[in-house]
């Protein structure tokens, strides 16, 4: 079994909803086991242009141990995106999205198709996508061409968007009463 972590990101519709569900569907499919989630942040968007605006993101990194390739955990992600309402082909590059599901590495891998790049070619540059990683997992070392752990990763980012940890949670939570949690 590998571990593999999965950026997740949602700024339209019911922005915890779809992550929650993502969550919920990624542990739900054959050949792969949700082991951990970060904290949820909120972040504003990155945008094509600097005068275009967009709601805030909900974003939060999820760690599954997968017994498939990296090719069938991409299938799986864009299928959860599917379900959460998102279109691809539809949609404008960087636009508004139910449900954005990134392979950001699977264990030591490193890919570089026209369908999949691992581990993320654009993470280092992302802070949205790095700060709720190393709340997960800091001395996870980055395969090349990153070479480095998440925290020294997010210790060098010079991303200069806003990320605001937020009260919520993707994990269960139950009380004593039974209801759950934010």
């Amino acid at each position: 079994m590998t571990s593999a972590y999965l950026g997740l990101g949602s700024n339209e519709g019911d922005r915890l909803s779809h992550l929650r569900g993502a969550v919920e569907r990624l542990h739900g499919r054959e050949a792969l086991h949700a082991t951990g989630v970060s904290p949820v942040y909120e972040t504003e968007a990155h945008t094509t242009t600097p005068d275009e605006t967009q709601p805030p993101f909900l974003n939060a990194v999820l760690c599954v141990t997968v017994e498939t390739g990296p090719e069938s955990l991409l299938r799986g992600a864009h299928a959860v995106e599917r379900a959460e309402g998102r279109t691809r082909a539809a949609e404008q590059r960087w636009g508004p999205r139910p449900l954005d599901v990134d392979l950001l590495a699977v264990g030591a891998l490193t890919r570089d198709t026209e369908a999949l790049t691992l581990p993320h070619p654009r993470l280092a540059d992302r802070r949205f996508v790095l700060r709720p990683w190393a709340d997960l997992a800091p001395n996870f070392v980055v395969p090349p061409p990153f070479d480095r752990s998440v925290q020294s990763l997010l210790n060098q980012c010079t991303d200069p968007a806003s990320i605001q940890r937020t009260e919520y949670t993707l994990e269960e939570q139950t009380s004593s009463t039974g209801d759950t949690g934010p």
